[in-house]
């Protein structure tokens, strides 16, 4: 078939009435083809011959890894065999591997009491001098005792969590051990826990949607008036008969975010009452107000409990139930009971707390308690 027929048109513009320089004619030029396009046919380059062959090691690095390979076979077996003497086996175990003692007793020793495990005395984790209680702690001996028989190994005694109450009767003996400093550091770190005191700090006043809700269709009081009601009745036997004449304030206003720092008086008399406190008693104030965030609820705990200063009966005070572990938790977690009371608790988080607030206010009324009178227990010893 013949190609198709390209005509050539030329248009040229040109002057009827006057001649135009040459240098200034248009020339048009247009190519008109009947072609169709036809897309570029794409072939793949295929490759000839057999494939390469895989890539080899080289020797030394074959070398290595077998190295390699035997050093982790030859770790392998020693974790096994470590593994089969602690399960029994015939090896014999490391020192820290199981306790020494298998008794734990209670003994009156020259007047104070000893925890012995087996024919040892307990020790001091740090000046290693014999823990000696007075007579008049019997509960707090046989306490730290029963801590002692439940470890099963004698590496279970370097962990500190594990043995909280042997710390804090340690923390009370260097306390009486030391010649003031420690006093000072602790009555300053107390104070403060004044100024921001959780049975201070309360809510702004309430709104129209602020009610606790006690039974269907019943409002129950607001949170800022759980809040004034638990600290009148925490604070008002310390201001009445511990700091008489002292004057409380609360540490937020209603619209205020910065919490006010109480009267020069008021912080004078409470640093010098923290700094006449007894060694038992300075350390349960200073484990209670960690616990709580609250200096106010930890001084009534351990004024209610404590041996020395008699306690505040509940007779006294006219209260139908003395001030104890349940009642100070309460007081100092009152804000996080009514949010989880309206929101619920999270799993795992809240309860521990709870929990772990009333294990460490217990163990400060433990270490305060006692029977206020110096007679021994039994010289024998009393074995658990």
């Amino acid at each position: 078939m013949a190609p198709a027929a390209r005509c050539l048109l030329s248009l040229r513009a040109s002057s009827t009435t006057t001649a135009t320089p040459r240098c200034l004619r248009l020339t048009t030029r247009r190519a008109i083809h009947s072609n169709p396009a036809q897309p570029a046919k794409v072939v793949p380059v295929y490759g000839t011959g057999p494939p390469p062959e895989p890539p080899q090691p080289s020797a030394e690095y074959a070398a290595d890894e077998r190295i390699a390979r035997r050093k982790r076979q030859a770790e392998i077996l020693r974790l096994a065999g470590d593994i089969r003497k602690q399960g029994g086996g015939s090896g014999k175990s490391t020192g820290l591997k199981k306790r020494f003692w298998r008794d734990v007793t209670v003994r009156e020793v020259d007047g104070a009491l000893e925890i012995h495990l087996d024919t040892r005395p307990l020790r001091h984790p740090t000046n290693k001098t014999i823990i000696r209680l007075p007579t008049s702690k019997p509960l707090l001996a046989h306490a730290l005792a029963l801590e002692w028989d439940q470890l099963t190994s004698a590496s279970q005694a370097t962990k500190q969590h594990l043995i909280p109450l042997t710390s804090l009767v340690c923390r009370a003996l260097d306390i009486a051990g030391d010649a003031g400093a420690t006093r000072g550091t602790i009555a300053e770190t107390l104070l403060r826990y004044l100024d921001t005191d959780s049975l201070l700090c309360w809510s702004p006043p309430p709104a129209d949607h602020d009610h606790g809700p006690e039974g269907e269709g019943e409002e129950g009081p607001t949170l800022r008036q759980l809040q004034e009601q638990a600290a009148a009745e925490t604070i008002g036997p310390l201001t009445r008969r511990l700091w008489p004449g002292v004057t409380i304030r609360p540490a937020l206003d209603s619209t205020s975010i910065l919490p006010r720092r109480q009267d020069p008086n008021t912080r004078e008399v409470i640093q010098g009452w923290v700094l006449s406190l007894t060694p038992f008693e300075l350390a349960a104030l200073e484990r209670a107000t960690l616990a709580g965030k609250s200096l106010l609820a930890a001084a009534r705990l351990i004024t209610t409990w404590s041996e020395d200063h008699g306690g505040l009966s509940a007779s006294e005070e006219g209260e139908t139930k003395r001030f104890g572990v349940e009642e100070a938790a309460r007081a100092v977690s009152l804000e996080v009971a009514w949010q989880t009371g309206k929101w619920g608790e999270v799993e795992d988080t809240h309860d521990v707390e709870k929990e772990d607030l009333r294990r460490q206010l217990g163990s400060a009324v433990l270490l305060v308690s006692g029977t206020g009178k110096g007679t021994a227990g039994r010289g024998n010893g009393s074995k658990l």
